[in-house]
């Protein structure tokens, strides 16, 4: 199951304290406390494993570790080791931060500055200080986490429509594929050269409002820049099939509307040539970008392909 939504607590390590010591060494005199060492911070690195937010699914409270104390002779304690969380690239913190690239880091918490040891309070004065500073806390804060999936390229349509047979097709991908609904249940992605592409699972009359899959995927769909809307060629309605999709991407939020969309009746090969026209013509009413397609025809495939590579000259 996709994790696309969590709250967790994160809290970098405290800084340690500083030591109170003095010179051990034969006719040597002083103070010797080391300071101590800075606590581990937090931070948040994007990678493309969709689903990388599971691992906080039961794992709430995450926590860096603290610096070491100082140490007599002048040794410092040792810093706490970052700590580098992976999440997917689109996630959202607190809703107003978002990690956009793979390899991007944002540092979420930062560590407590390790506390001076005696030897920094040394002076003419004061030759024999007893002065210690405690480490200081690490910053600690309640976070929600929310995946908004980035493509270049959004895979609609109602359930069973072929999108998934279509993604395995054109990229890597190896989504779950059958003849029933709901296939799909969490968002895949493939790569086709330098584009993304995302199999988005299928949306039914009422998804706006949370029936089926709900709401709960249709933000994914808003974060993709173009939008290839498939119509299986074996729907006795395909014209309300694509108004049914188009009223809830509308009703969820009409920026939906102005995205680019191209229409594909697929599974055009699983019926009979005259009623895959006379679908064809229908779809072409309501968008001129509708051609018909088929897994297993190698030259409607070549279609789709080249709408790909003139998207990808364009990026």
């Amino acid at each position: 199951m996709l994790i696309d939504d969590v709250a967790i607590k994160v809290r970098a390590g405290n800084g340690g304290k500083g030591a109170v010591a003095f010179n051990k060494n034969l006719m040597s005199l002083g103070p010797t406390g080391g300071s101590g060492g800075n606590g581990g911070s937090v931070y948040f690195e994007g990678v493309s494993d969709l689903s990388s937010l599971g691992q906080f699914r039961y794992k709430k409270n995450i926590k860096a570790k603290d610096g070491e104390n100082g140490k007599g002779q002048f040794n410092d304690g040792a810093d706490g080791p970052d700590l580098v969380l992976k999440v997917p690239i689109g996630t959202v913190i607190q809703k107003t931060r978002e990690i956009l690239k793979i390899g991007e880091r944002l540092l979420v918490a930062k560590g407590g500055h390790g506390g001076k040891g005696n030897f920094l309070f040394r002076s003419p004065k004061n030759t024999s200080p007893k002065r210690f500073q405690e480490g200081l806390l690490g910053e600690e804060f309640a976070l929600s986490l929310e995946l908004k999936l980035i493509a270049d390229v959004g895979l609609i349509g109602l359930p069973n429509a072929g999108k998934s047979s279509l993604l395995n097709e054109l990229t890597e991908a190896k989504s779950k594929v059958a003849n029933y609904a709901f296939t799909t249940l969490e968002p895949n992605l493939g790569v086709y050269y330098n584009l993304i592409l995302a199999d988005i699972p299928g949306l039914i009359e009422g998804a706006s409002s949370g029936k089926g899959l709900g709401i709960k995927f249709l933000r994914h769909v808003l974060r993709t820049q173009i939008l290839f809307h498939l119509i299986s060629a074996e729907s006795q309605n395909p014209a309300k099939d694509y108004k049914t999709v188009r009223n809830e991407l509308k009703a969820y939020n009409e920026e939906m509307m102005k995205k680019p969309e191209y229409l594909f009746l697929s599974k055009s090969d699983v019926v009979s040539p005259g009623e895959a026209k006379k679908k064809l013509a229908l779809l072409k009413k309501l968008n001129k970008n509708t051609i018909p397609i088929s897994i297993h025809d190698w030259d409607s495939l070549e279609k789709v392909k080249k709408i790909l590579n003139k998207i990808n000259l364009k990026k």
